[in-house]
């Protein structure tokens, strides 16, 4: 069994209350919707990102002979539930965000509508996999804007929490505009364009400084890059002006320094000055060394001389906000809207749709939220992507997803591109939800009482 598709990889509650319902025929059409129920306080705004991966664990989310045995084995599951998981497939329907858009606190960005049993038993995985990727591409799209026209790449995978979560920041980055990662699988299963230098160790593993950046260059001549912090900066800037006639007669150039320690901003302005009277001047800056979207905002408007930035841990932990309080909510079931009251964690009932509008200058002007049967000004977010089980359409390319997400980028209010803390928009509440939630409300308090 690979875990990572196994539908073990599920919460034990979920298999609890899934035999429940098939014990009492609860097996109705049952409507969820995924959504963050508020913005942490350093996100003005989120990104969607994760929905061909939620996708893909829709269309193959079955329970193979060895799972089925392995539950048998345990004892806790009956043989009600077991014969049904042989043939146990989603047959339901998805509306969703597309990846790359912009939203905000409250607004759905999936909506699965499908037997009861059946969306009951995505609810974790989708959780997984939409909250990570999101909460990523949310952390890469503040750097994106933080260094504008500057190259950006994943450095993320050894300190991410765990193999998948490095292999999907790298998806999840790039998709907000990052040029690439260092993480070659990321190049083999999306195409994502791969970046990588040298360790500190390959320095330290030669007796010179200049005798392992040639014997690097030697064997790795295409897009050179060298790293120059591991002894003396300065000192090493030097050696690359001195090295380079000589890898020049073998037709090796070198396109580019990192730092990776130090005052990034002062010794970026010496490096380059050193460079540039070595007739280097076409060589690029790139820096690295625990960096997040405040340290290169700094370095960006310090006008620092560096051409492109690595991001590691920050990005693939998103380390100043790790977590997303997103949920996966019951709004529809049997035909009647349901909704949870409870305190702070009340949802709005129903079947949703998000209508976006913009200013005279094209920017975001603030989101609706209503019924998906209602009418509202604007453009409605959430688009049909899966109907029966089975996908609509091809999936969009990561090009394509890119190039939304670069869009809707560029229509943030500018407060909100500068990063501006408390700065979001506004997400309006309808007359028709704010009714239907009010009408929820009376027959549930109607029902309890009658049951007294």
């Amino acid at each position: 069994m690979d875990p990572l598709t196994s539908p073990l990889l599920t919460d034990l509650y979920q298999l609890n209350m899934i035999q429940a319902y098939l014990d009492h025929g609860e097996t109705k059409t049952a409507v969820f919707e995924f959504f963050v129920r508020k913005l942490p306080p350093r996100r003005g705004f989120l990104m969607a990102a994760g929905l061909e991966q939620a996708l893909e664990f829709l269309e193959n989310m079955r329970f193979s002979s060895d799972a089925i045995d392995w539950l048998a084995r345990t004892g806790q599951f009956d043989k009600g539930l077991l014969d049904r998981l042989p043939s146990f497939r989603f047959t339901g329907d998805v509306h969703a965000l597309p990846e790359g858009r912009v939203f905000f606190a409250n607004e759905p960005i999936l909506r699965i509508t499908a037997p009861m049993p059946e969306a009951q038993l995505a609810e974790t995985r989708l959780i997984n996999i939409l909250h990570f990727q999101s909460l990523i591409a949310s952390k890469a799209a503040r750097m994106v804007l933080a260094a504008p026209g500057k190259l950006l790449v994943d450095f993320g995978l050894r300190r991410a929490h765990g193999a998948e979560a490095g292999l999907m920041a790298a998806r999840a980055s790039y998709i907000a505009g990052f040029a690439g990662t260092a993480t070659i699988l990321a190049k083999e299963k999306f195409g994502i364009p791969v970046f990588g230098t040298m360790a500190h160790s390959f320095v330290e593993a030669y007796d010179t400084e200049s005798a392992a950046f040639e014997c690097f260059a030697r064997s790795r001549p295409d897009n050179l890059t060298l790293l120059i912090d591991t002894y003396d900066t300065e000192a090493a800037a030097h050696k690359v002006v001195a090295l380079a006639p000589r890898l020049a007669e073998l037709g090796i150039k070198i396109r580019g320094v990192r730092l990776d320690s130090g005052d990034l901003i002062a010794l970026s302005r010496s490096v380059r000055r050193i460079l540039d009277n070595g007739g280097l001047s076409e060589v690029t800056i790139f820096a690295s060394g625990g960096l997040d979207e405040d340290q290169v905002s700094a370095i960006v408007q310090a006008s620092a001389p560096i051409d492109g930035f690595g991001i590691g841990t920050s990005l693939s932990t998103s380390s100043d906000v790790p977590a997303l309080d997103c949920v996966y909510k019951l709004q529809e079931y049997a035909g009647l809207a349901r909704r949870k009251r409870s305190t702070g964690k009340a949802t709005w009932p129903g079947r949703k749709q998000i209508w976006r509008r913009y200013d005279s200058n094209g920017l975001i002007d603030g989101d609706v939220l209503s019924l998906a049967s209602d009418t509202q000004a604007g453009e409605p977010m959430l688009e049909l992507v899966m109907k029966a089980g089975r996908r609509l359409g091809p999936p969009p390319t990561l090009a394509e997803i890119r190039a939304r997400a670069a869009q809707d980028l560029k229509r943030l209010p500018q407060a909100l591109r500068d990063l501006n803390p408390g700065a979001t928009c506004r997400v309006d509440i309808a007359d028709a939800l704010v009714r239907l939630a009010a009408e929820v409300d009376r027959r549930i308090a109607q029902r309890e009482s009658a049951a007294l």
